[in-house]
């Protein structure tokens, strides 16, 4: 942790020579991350600032109350409560900034969502939830890509696997992880009795080649004729792909693209993040973002929300939040949950920190 204000000078300026040294320039990731921090750091040393000159403006106004102006010493006093309070606020403030970033946090995603506890009707929440973060990708101008897909007999999703790029990604998904509960009156269900089932989701960071090393030898990759819709060829050429990573024992196949380049492509992508996940998870036992602490058994039990159809209501049960705008939720206005539980997690870090 850098401490005061010449310090965090001292780093913007070996950050800002960094960025201009040629060897950076030809590393792209090494450039976002400078910049990622250059950008932290500067709100730090602005606050820093803006901390030792109301610390002056403060001692000032003490010295002022023991002055001999009368009425110099009135409106001292009058000003001393919102100095202290400013004082207060911009430390606060700081509290904040100093949080060490989750440096997965700007990594672009891959999500599975599969169906769990529910039959027919879990597929069909699958599908819905799948619809939710589709709306809310495009509300957020991030770009969503279908890996692969298991599709339920009476529609909907035993399983979807997708990758979402964007600005600050996986900071905003992560909360999205767990087990998902739905109470409503299913499409599948003729007597009208409210049925509740669920569906898992799981957050993985996108994992870039030089954060995991894969030796050719260790896949086996095998192809096959697709099956399913995907428009003329589809199920005419070998397209399809399954990789077995053999050390791991892990297995992705992808065959939503006509491809096999590039059906070869995804399943990598999804590769490597389950395997960047599994050694984070080794890494930060901790650490809740961790796949198999994410999706749970798929049981009822281990809900994390549940969206409640006959009272319109959506409770994430992490921080007992409940909003009753359900339709709206599920068509992608996820950001007073997300931001709610964003703004938990800030409050329990923040809490875990000695006072500034």
């Amino acid at each position: 942790m850098l401490n005061g204000i010449g310090e965090v000078r001292e780093r913007l300026s070996r950050i800002d020579s960094m960025l201009c040294d040629p060897e950076t320039l030809r590393n792209p990731r090494l450039i976002r991350e400078l910049n990622t921090e250059r950008s932290g750091l500067s709100k730090v040393h602005d606050t820093l600032q803006s901390i030792e000159e109301a610390e002056r403006f403060l001692e000032e106004l003490k010295e002022a109350m023991e002055g001999s102006d009368e009425e110099l010493r009135e409106l001292a006093g009058n000003e001393v409560p919102g100095a202290e309070e400013r004082l207060r606020s911009l430390r606060a403030k700081l509290r904040i900034l100093l949080i060490p970033p989750d440096p997965n946090d700007s990594r672009n995603v891959v999500m599975e969502i599969r169906a769990g506890t529910g039959g027919d009707e879990a597929a069909l929440f699958a599908g819905s939830v799948y619809g939710m973060y589709t709306a809310y990708a495009l509300a957020r101008g991030w770009r969503l890509e279908p890996v692969s897909s298991r599709e339920g007999e009476r529609g909907g999703f035993k399983e979807i696997i997708f990758a979402l790029s964007g600005d600050n990604v996986f900071g905003r998904m992560k909360y999205e992880a767990g087990v998902h509960r739905v109470q409503r009156v299913p499409e599948t269900e003729s007597s009208g009795r409210i049925h509740t089932s669920a569906c898992t989701v799981a957050v993985l960071p996108e994992a870039e080649e030089v954060d995991v090393e894969i030796d050719p030898e260790d896949l086996r990759i095998d192809v096959y004729r697709s099956s399913g819709p995907g428009g003329q060829s589809v199920n005419t050429t070998d397209s399809a792909v399954r990789i077995t990573h053999i050390p791991s024992g892990m297995v992705v196949s992808c065959q939503d693209e006509k491809s096999q380049h590039k059906n070869r492509a995804q399943a990598m992508k999804v590769l490597r993040s389950r395997l960047l996940a599994a050694r984070q998870e080794e890494e930060e036992a901790k650490r809740s973002e961790a796949r198999r602490s994410m999706v749970g058994s798929g049981d009822r039990s281990a809900k994390i929300r549940t969206y409640n159809f006959p009272q319109g209501r959506v409770t994430d049960h992490r921080i007992h939040l409940t909003l009753h705008n359900l339709q709206g939720i599920l068509q992608g206005d996820l950001d007073p949950l997300i931001d709610a539980l964003a703004a938990a997690d800030r409050e329990k870090m923040i809490s875990d920190r000695p006072a500034v």
